[in-house]
């Protein structure tokens, strides 16, 4: 009777060049689509009480949840994972890092001029556009996280088993 034998891929640990190439992916879509929204919102005067551009504000929502969702998706595919829940983890680990990444870049940014304008950082302008921003940054954040994942997830595709028949002669 001809026996058959199967053999499986498991991930026992994450894949940091696929979960670098999301994070590259992510950085490359935001800041080329980052660039047209801001020089088209920009000259627009819609803005909330505290002075933040809501397009502009609407637009990095969008634009974090589709750049979220394609970075998640290269992950995904690249990592070479057999299953959707290792695509999850593989994109909740390449949203964090590149989360972690982009504060590490803004602070290292902030850090050399954000001395002398900390004086006037109390005004009722500034703290506006900083709740503003917080709720902007807040949804994109939250809706790019499950973007990146479910991205991740459609993105991990199935590792097709070999079978071979083994026959005893």
């Amino acid at each position: 009777m001809p026996e058959s034998n199967s053999t499986s891929t498991f991930v026992t640990r994450p894949n940091w060049g696929a979960i670098w190439a999301g994070v590259f992916t992510f950085f490359a879509i935001w800041c080329v689509f980052g660039l047209l929204g801001m020089s088209i919102f920009s000259s627009y005067t819609t803005r909330t009480a505290n002075g933040i551009n809501v397009g502009l504000g609407i637009w990095a929502i969008i634009l974090t949840i589709i750049a979220m969702f394609v970075a998640g998706r290269t992950t995904g595919h690249l990592a070479g994972i057999s299953n959707s829940r290792d695509g999850l983890i593989h994109g909740m680990v390449m949203f964090g890092l590149t989360i972690m990444t982009a504060l590490a870049v803004t602070s290292f940014g902030v850090w050399d001029t954000a001395a002398p304008q900390a004086v006037n950082a109390h005004t009722p302008y500034l703290l506006g556009v900083f709740a503003d921003l917080g709720w902007f940054g807040f949804l994109s954040l939250f809706l790019g996280w499950l973007a990146a994942m479910g991205g991740a997830s459609a993105g991990a595709h199935q590792i097709h088993t070999s079978v071979q028949q083994v026959s005893h002669a």
